[in-house]
C-alpha cells in the first residue's frame, strides 16, 4: 500500500500500512497496543483491566468527562462487519433495560445506550480485513462533549491488523509498550504482596480491589513529553476484574460488543451456533448465527 495519510490531519481511524508516520514518531502521542494506536488526551489518564488469567483486557482513556476504550476486530475482506454488529447490539442493549437509540455520527451509525447513572456510546468503524470500535462511557451531562472527544480520538487512532489469519469478529491481541507493562508488573507484585499479608484474602481473579502503579524511577532514554503517551503510561491503574460500577441499578449491567476470541458466550451472553470460518480470503460478512455481545460493566473510577 502507498503512504497516504499523515497523523494530525483527523482523517483516520487509519491503517497503519497507509501512514507516512513511523510507529516511533508516535511514541508520545499514542498508546502503541500492538493492534491499536490510541492517542492519548490532554490532561487524560491511562487505565488498564486485567482479565482473570492476570493479562490486560482493556486499556483506557480517563478523561474529565467520561471513559474512552478501543478495541480493533478482524472482518472479511468484504467489509460491513460494524453494520450487523450494530443490529445485535442494540438488540442486546435493550434487552438488558437499556435505552437504546441509533444516531448518525461522522462514520455512520453510532449506537446509543442510557442506563441509571450514565450513558455509553458506540463508534465502529469499517476497515481493510478490520473493525475498530471505540466505547465512551461517561455521565449524562457530558455526552455531547464525551461524543466529540471520542470521535477526535478515533479519528486519529492507528490500526496494525497485521497478517495473521484471525476469524472474523476476533478481538486483536492487545500488547502493552514496556512503560505500560512494568506498570502492570508492578500493580500485580504490589496487589500480591497485599494478599500474602491477609490469611483469608481470596485471589486476585475473586479480588474487587483495584492495585495502583506507581511513577516509573527509569527515565526512558529518548525526549518524554510530561502530558504525553509515555509519561501516562508511566502512571497508570491497574485494575482487576471487578470495578465499581455507577450505581446499583440492575440495569448498570448492559451488554458491550465484544467477542471472546472463540466466539463462545461472554458473561452470560448466548453463543454463536456455528464456527467462524479462519481463512478470511473466503469469508464473507453473513448474517450472525447468534448473539457475541458479552456484559459491560458501567464504571466509576474513583481515585
Amino acid at each position: 500500500m502507498s503512504e497516504t495519510n499523515q497523523i494530525g490531519e483527523a482523517g483516520g481511524p487509519y491503517d497503519i500500512d497507509d501512514l507516512v508516520n513511523s510507529p516511533e514518531e508516535l511514541a508520545n502521542s499514542h498508546l502503541d497496543l500492538g493492534s491499536v494506536l490510541m492517542p492519548v488526551v490532554e490532561g487524560g489518564q491511562v487505565t488498564v483491566e486485567m482479565s482473570a488469567d492476570h493479562t490486560p483486557e482493556a486499556v483506557y482513556l480517563v478523561t474529565p468527562v467520561g471513559r474512552i476504550g478501543i478495541h480493533a476486530f478482524a472482518a472479511p475482506r468484504s467489509g460491513g462487519l460494524w453494520r450487523e454488529v450494530v443490529r445485535e447490539l442494540a438488540e442486546s442493549l435493550r434487552s438488558d433495560g437499556a435505552t437504546t437509540s441509533i444516531e448518525d455520527g461522522h462514520w455512520g451509525r453510532e449506537v446509543v445506550a442510557r442506563v441509571t447513572g450514565g450513558v455509553h456510546r458506540f463508534i465502529g468503524v469499517d476497515g481493510a480485513r478490520w473493525m475498530v470500535r471505540c466505547v465512551a462511557s461517561g455521565p449524562e451531562e457530558s455526552d455531547e462533549q464525551l461524543g466529540q472527544l471520542a470521535r477526535a480520538v478515533l479519528a486519529e487512532t492507528v490500526v496494525r491488523r497485521g497478517d495473521q489469519p484471525y476469524p472474523p469478529r476476533d478481538v486483536l491481541p492487545i500488547v502493552l509498550p514496556p512503560v505500560l507493562a512494568e506498570q502492570v508488573a508492578a500493580a500485580q507484585r504490589e496487589h500480591a504482596a497485599e494478599e500474602s499479608t491477609e490469611p483469608t484474602s481470596q485471589p486476585l481473579t475473586d479480588a474487587p480491589s483495584r492495585a495502583s502503579a506507581s511513577a516509573s524511577t527509569e527515565e526512558p532514554a529518548d525526549e518524554v513529553h510530561p502530558r504525553g503517551a509515555v509519561a501516562q503510561s508511566a502512571s497508570a491503574t491497574v485494575f482487576s476484574e471487578a470495578p465499581d460500577v455507577l450505581d446499583d441499578d440492575s440495569t448498570a449491567q448492559t451488554a458491550e460488543a465484544a467477542t471472546d476470541e472463540d466466539g463462545a458466550a461472554v458473561d452470560g451472553a448466548p453463543a454463536f451456533d456455528g464456527e467462524a470460518d479462519v481463512d478470511e480470503s473466503e469469508a464473507e460478512a453473513a448474517p450472525s448465527q447468534g448473539s457475541a455481545l458479552s456484559r459491560l460493566r458501567n464504571r466509576r473510577r474513583n481515585r
